[in-house]
């Protein structure tokens, strides 16, 4: 199940064409995309024992699905081999990411569990102080292969948050059907972006179906934000806002496990070579076995919504879930409800 976004095509994936070399961040003047209301949420939701054993054959009944502590009736689908999947593989490529360099040469071959060997589709884009969007979406994973093989330093830039934007752009405007995935590779902290603010990406990644992964190589301690269930002190637009500005502060922090957890997604920081691989094909694994749960809110306040995902029996398992979603007021037509 996806909602459909019509849009203005940014030129570079437009019909599946190949991407300009010098691509660059879209402005909102020069390249604007529309969004649909739609009245359909969208929860990505891996359940994991402890041990790593991934939960199958969960239905309706075993979830609970509250949205700002209300629960939802949900439909849940689990069969996600059904559909392809469109990944954008982010990278780094600025300040001191060129020591890892020799990873990223061994991360090609991965990238066919993603794509179920060659059912999906995949994409590159690199980035320093602006994206690049390097390789357009092929099912040919070698030929990302060769790109990152080749890869070039960038400059004294790590403008994380405009590659997201960019690389989540992308992504909207590839087939309704097809599952989105993000796999950004980067260190935690954003150096330089200056299309997209924190703000604004958690309005993106909350308003998208695209699911982030985040892999870090400057990895911080910093705990997750718990943003509660709101407080009723400070009228009606302080409660719309609260939350909002404590995800965007959360995402200067740290942006790739922020916005990774906002999805439903996951995050994971590495040092050494085996662990980076093994790090990457765990996360092409579990990105291929979530389930999708779905509801209608039945209150769609504006504002960023908090949602939790819980299971009704003991299972033995715990459930990684979108924490988050995005309601556009009447008055903006930049976003929507996923």
């Amino acid at each position: 199940m996806s909602a459909v976004r019509p849009g203005f095509c940014i030129s570079p994936v437009c019909g599946g064409q190949q991407p300009s070399r010098e691509a660059t961040v879209p402005s909102a003047q020069s390249a604007p995309t529309i969004r649909v209301n739609t009245s359909v949420v969208l929860v990505p939701a891996l359940v994991e024992r402890p041990s790593g054993e991934i939960v199958y054959g969960l239905t309706q009944k075993d979830f609970i699905l509250e949205d700002n502590g209300v629960q939802q009736d949900l439909h849940v689908d689990d069969d996600l081999d059904a559909q392809p999947v469109s990944l954008v593989v982010c990278i780094q490529r600025g300040r001191s990411a060129a020591l890892e360099f020799d990873k990223y040469a061994k991360l090609g071959p991965l990238l066919d569990l993603f794509t179920a060997g060659g059912r999906g589709e995949a994409a590159l884009v690199v980035f320093d102080s602006k994206p690049l969007f390097l390789e357009g979406f092929t099912r040919d994973t070698s030929i990302l292969s060769d790109d990152l093989r080749r890869l070039r330093p960038g400059d004294g830039g790590a403008a994380i948050l405009d590659a997201v934007g960019y690389s989540v752009d992308l992504l909207e405007h590839r087939p309704p059907d097809h599952r989105r995935i993000l796999l950004l590779i980067s260190e935690s902290r954003d150096h330089g972006s200056k299309h997209s603010s924190a703000q604004d990406l958690v309005e993106h990644i909350g308003s998208s179906n695209t699911l982030v992964l985040g892999l870090t190589f400057s990895p911080t301690k910093a705990g997750l934000m718990d943003w509660g269930r709101g407080n009723a002190e400070g009228g009606a637009s302080l409660n719309l806002l609260a939350p909002l500005l404590m995800a965007a502060a959360a995402v200067k922090k740290n942006a790739p496990r922020e916005l990774a957890v906002m999805s439903g997604g996951e995050y994971a920081s590495f040092t050494r070579e085996k662990g980076f691989e093994d790090q990457v094909a765990e996360l092409a694994s579990h990105a291929r076995n979530r389930y999708i749960l779905s509801f209608h809110p039945s209150d769609p306040a504006p504002g960023l919504h908090r949602v939790v995902v819980k299971l009704t029996s003991d299972y033995g398992a715990h459930v990684v879930a979108r924490n988050s979603y995005w309601v556009p007021s009447n008055t903006d037509s930049s976003h929507s409800m996923p």
